[in-house]
């Protein structure tokens, strides 16, 4: 026995006691289980196993009656888990994990941890933030730190739960987008994760609190300045948050993630880190120098030191930015942190449609292909038909929902605003593209390959010349397009009007939507204006 299929193997030597917890299923259909009749029956059996276990069963599935191993096909188990979470909802509970593995006959079996309860309550408030800074300005380290509550070691130990690649925990650097998650409860006070990288601690907190803030911990270092657009583009913020570290000062990179945030109206958090570094002295000059840099832009510094959080809360927007000092290893700064986190009123709108930009997919045993993002507006539930696309050729095709996570924990519906991992019924995972949405059935999408834009040219070492191509930044789109500016050029600070054309593929793009364009050393900023839909 494997330590992989502990589980597994205790729940089978148990076998289906009488008063027991344990429950054998070689499948669950539709069409048969969830018939009048044997809904109730399977019901009633699902609530005895979960009172017998003082509020906790094992469902085991794709195992005989008498606890063989069958196996079934992947389609098979995805389907007997959706027919299993619409029993437990029935009863009151709901699926609190899954476990998977292989079997010999390349089928899956696996157990269903069902827990007594519904499942994630979502009238909790949810702030997402988005983290932006230069490399090595504790960024990642002052996001451990906040959702674990813990100070630093002084060499990033608190980071390391955020660093998801290899590569990464080895170089101390962060090269993809990753994210954590603490909470607040009713009283306000912070609700933090033990060890982030446990899903079960995750889930915990956020089915425990009121409030929940998520953090896109974005990238740092220069070469992977698309990673960071893609992060403050891509996802349905409600804040940025950009750290400037004190021993340091602001730096190009400072000023280009300052630039995206801005350029994309979002209302951001200056957090000067690493105060413990340096003296009094050092840390009065890199203020002055980050007021200096913000209004160069136009933007209004509060210093929360002296205004206090209840002016930073009341007055932060588009052109008042708060700035406050922090440290990671003494936790200076935090207290203030964890109350502009627990009273700032969310920005992003809930209403609407359901809209979700596809930014990441993976595929998982008996599950299938799973689409990640953040839902831009309306509602998403179990069950529910979906449009998926386009694809390269500029279709879009049905899919289904088959299953709903956020921060490892099922859910059966989730609102605007929410990370979420949704489980696709009809799709193949390696069909599944960055820069796809999933939309209701009954939408009626026009892919776009060319549009109009209005864009400002905040970069550029000589002019923008017809034919130009930088990538846009489009939502969770990375994309090079052609721009062909009216009039025929572009100079570093104008203004103007460009039709932009994708090279390689549509997408779905509407008016109103801004995006972000860079090529090489050249940026700029834009606002769709018109579309034209692929012939």
């Amino acid at each position: 026995m494997s330590v992989d299929r502990a589980t597994l193997h205790r729940a089978l030597d148990r076998g289906e006691e009488e008063g027991g917890n344990v429950e054998f299923k070689e499948r669950l259909t539709r069409d048969v289980h969830l018939a009048d009749g044997r809904l109730e029956s399977l019901v009633a059996q699902l609530r005895h196993r979960v009172l017998s276990g003082d509020g906790e069963a094992l469902y085991v599935v794709g195992v005989t009656d008498d606890g063989g191993i069958a196996g079934i096909e992947p389609d098979a188990f995805s389907e007997s888990l959706d027919v299993l979470s619409l029993l437990a909802e029935e009863a009151g509970a709901h699926i609190d994990d899954v476990q998977t593995w292989g079997t010999d006959g390349n089928g899956l079996v696996g157990v269903a941890t069902i827990r007594e309860g519904a499942a994630l309550d979502q009238s909790d408030d949810h702030l997402v933030v988005g983290t932006a800074g230069h490399v090595d300005h504790g960024k990642s380290t002052l996001v451990g730190s906040l959702v674990t509550g813990r100070a630093d070691d002084g060499d990033g130990d608190t980071r390391s739960f955020l660093d998801v690649q290899p590569h990464e925990v080895e170089r101390g650097l962060s090269a993809d987008l990753s994210y954590g998650v603490y909470g607040f409860d009713e009283d306000g006070d912070p609700l933090h994760v033990d060890d982030p990288s446990r899903k079960s601690d995750r889930a915990a907190v956020v089915e425990a609190a009121d409030r929940v803030v998520s953090f896109v911990d974005t990238v740092g270092h220069e070469p992977w300045l698309r990673t960071t657009i893609r992060g403050l583009v891509g996802q349905k913020l409600d804040y940025g948050l950009l750290t400037v570290a004190a021993d340091d000062g602001p730096t190009k990179t400072t000023r280009e993630h300052l630039g995206v945030l801005l350029a994309t109206e979002l209302p951001t958090i200056v957090a000067i880190t690493k105060a413990d570094l340096v003296d009094e002295e050092r840390l009065l000059e890199v203020e002055r120098e980050v007021e200096r840099l913000l209004r160069n832009v136009g933007r209004s510094p509060l210093l929360v030191e002296r205004h206090g959080v209840e002016a930073a809360v009341e007055e932060i927007s588009e052109t008042v930015v708060p700035l406050l000092r922090t440290s990671a290893t003494s936790l200076e700064g935090f207290d203030d942190l964890d109350a502009l986190f627990e009273r700032l009123p969310k920005t992003a709108a809930a209403g609407g449609d359901f809209r979700m930009y596809v930014d990441r997919s993976y595929k998982v045993a008996g599950v299938g292909a799973v689409a990640s993002g953040t839902i831009k507006s309306g509602t998403v539930a179990t069950g529910d038909e979906l449009l998926l696309g386009p694809f390269p050729d500029g279709s879009f095709r049905d899919v289904e929902v088959r299953s709903i996570e956020m921060h490892y924990h099922r859910v059966d519906e989730a609102e605007a605003g929410r990370i979420v991992g949704i489980a696709l019924k009809g799709v193949r995972e390696e069909e599944l593209d960055r820069g796809m949405v999933l939309l209701p059935r009954d939408a009626d999408p026009d892919p776009v390959r060319e549009f109009e834009a209005e864009v400002m040219v905040l970069n550029h070492p000589t002019r923008i010349d017809a034919g130009y191509e930088p990538v846009v930044h489009l939502e969770t789109v990375s994309e090079a397009a052609r721009f062909e500016p009216e009039g025929g050029q572009l100079l570093p600070g104008d203004k103007g009007t460009t039709k932009i054309r994708f090279k390689f593929r549509p997408y779905l793009v509407e008016e109103g939507q801004r995006f972000v364009f860079r090529e090489g050393s050249s940026k700029g900023v834009g606002t769709v204006t018109d579309v034209t839909p692929v012939e």
